[in-house]
């Protein structure tokens, strides 16, 4: 098992180069300063918790290697704890990580794919018509239970995504529908419960598959081709499955019209259920960007 001597070598390993509050201020001072901090922090907020989610990550998976790893080795710790005091070494941490985790995925899709044969999940949920009908004629839910439930994520306060309440909501029994000038961002209940994060390249993947040429829905029917100007970014910067973006601030109603009665109703209960499902094996040549 790490010591606490351990935990705190590599704390200041990642942390050295963070801004730390001086010591003697009072909880209101710290707090002001903290928030300063966050401000004056290259990138804004947003990068200031971005990165440190990245680095309490990268602690997780140090202190795991050094209780049952590689890293129990005294040489091999002190090595590593090095090379994270360090934008560069932190970076070929992380890109070993990655680089292993995908190996680790990718070795897993082999085993499923020889054990079964490939067949497609059924849609994962379906919407309501009346409520297709209110999208597409933009008229908005307000929040609802489920926005209640994804707002009061530990991780989603932590991130601070939704600290004030967008104007722009759909809801539906599935989850929610953000829509910001020209965007829509997509949150799904299933997905969220299962881990965002990790759904961000399956959903892209899913994307990919859906709209590549000849796309058809879960019953075989041919799709209504993407609007021009219409396209698909991951759901990173906002925390949610997937986000569609118009080239233009205020796209033709056409346009929602698609994303109404073509995509939410026939393509993304099929691309969440590929997403989610972690045996489902996305064609070859898919990969996120």
């Amino acid at each position: 098992m790490a010591s606490d001597l351990d935990t705190v070598r590599v704390l200041r390993a990642l942390f050295n180069d963070m801004p730390r509050a001086p010591q003697g201020l009072s909880p209101e001072e710290t707090l002001a300063w903290v928030q300063k901090s966050i401000d004056q922090f290259d990138g804004g907020d947003m990068a200031y918790m971005l990165e440190h989610i990245t680095r309490s990550s990268m602690l997780d998976i140090v202190l795991r290697l050094r209780e049952d790893g590689y890293l129990k080795d005294d040489i091999a710790f002190a090595e590593i704890v090095e090379q994270l005091a360090t934008p560069e070494g932190r970076k070929n941490f992380m890109d070993r990580c990655i680089t292993a985790q995908k190996s680790a995925d990718a070795t897993s899709r082999l085993i499923h794919r020889a054990k079964r044969a490939w067949s497609d999940p059924p849609p994962l949920f379906s919407s309501d018509p009346a409520l297709l009908q209110r999208f597409v004629r933009g008229e908005l839910t307000g929040p609802g239970p489920l926005y209640a439930e994804y707002k009061a994520r530990e991780d989603v306060n932590e991130i601070g995504v939704l600290a004030e309440a967008p104007d722009g909501i759909h809801e539906f029994s599935w989850g929610f529908v953000v829509e910001d000038q020209g965007a829509w961002h997509f949150y799904v209940s299933d997905v969220w419960r299962k881990g965002t994060v990790g759904c961000f390249e399956r959903f892209y993947c899913a994307w990919q598959q859906a709209t590549r040429s000849h796309p058809v829905d879960n019953q075989g029917n041919a799709l209504p081709a993407v609007p021009l100007g219409l396209y698909m970014e991951d759901g990173i910067g906002s925390f949610s499955s997937l986000t569609l973006q118009s080239c233009i601030d205020s796209p033709d109603p056409a346009v929602r019209q698609w994303i109404g009665e073509v995509f939410i109703d026939r393509m993304l209960p099929l691309m969440a259920a590929r997403a989610v499902d972690e045996h489902y094996d996305f064609p070859v040549g898919l990969q996120a960007h």
